[in-house]
């Protein structure tokens, strides 16, 4: 899987890892590993929160090129 964003590889498994919970239960992750954000139904990954950014101003930007 890769970034839509950059388009560089994306480690799932350090993405959803979970390093921590929330006040209220949700889990935490390492955003250095990768990131996620979920958009209209599903989770779409990216490989920096920088990215993430990104997609979150402009999403159909970068769904129109999406690379699995």
């Amino acid at each position: 899987m890769f970034c839509p964003v950059c388009k560089k590889p994306i480690d799932l498994s350090g993405a959803d890892t979970k390093t921590g919970e929330t006040a209220f239960g949700a889990k935490e992750v390492d955003p250095t590993k990768g990131t996620r954000l979920f958009h209209e139904g599903q989770w779409v990954y990216f490989d920096k929160l920088t990215c993430r950014t990104k997609f979150n101003v402009s999403p159909a930007r970068y769904l129109a090129g999406k690379a699995d």
